[in-house]
């Protein structure tokens, strides 16, 4: 795996993990009862970004490390995981 591939496909893992992990410990304006005037009720209150943002990194490094040992130390790929499944089809004879 090239670093542009390992790149492009830690970047697609921290993009879902982002928006897996920003909903967690999000406090709305409403659930602390300061709703500031011209702002919906859902609007997030001390919006932070950083730990949301090395949450998320570490997260997806550690999503990303098991990918590469999965499919670049461990030698497997998607072919491999799909030749894992059960057949079904010859279930029924």
């Amino acid at each position: 795996m090239g670093f542009g591939t390992g790149f492009a496909i830690f970047f697609i893992i921290w993009w879902v993990v982002l928006f897996t992990v920003l909903p967690f410990s999000a406090r709305s304006q409403a659930d602390d009862g300061d709703v500031t005037l011209g702002t919906t009720h859902s609007a997030p209150a001390n919006f932070r970004f950083a730990p949301i943002f090395w949450r998320t990194t570490a997260i997806s490094a550690a999503v990303f490390a098991a990918y590469f040992l999965i499919t670049v130390v461990g030698g497997y790929s998607l072919d491999d995981l799909i030749a894992l499944s059960p057949d079904f089809k010859s279930a029924g004879n």
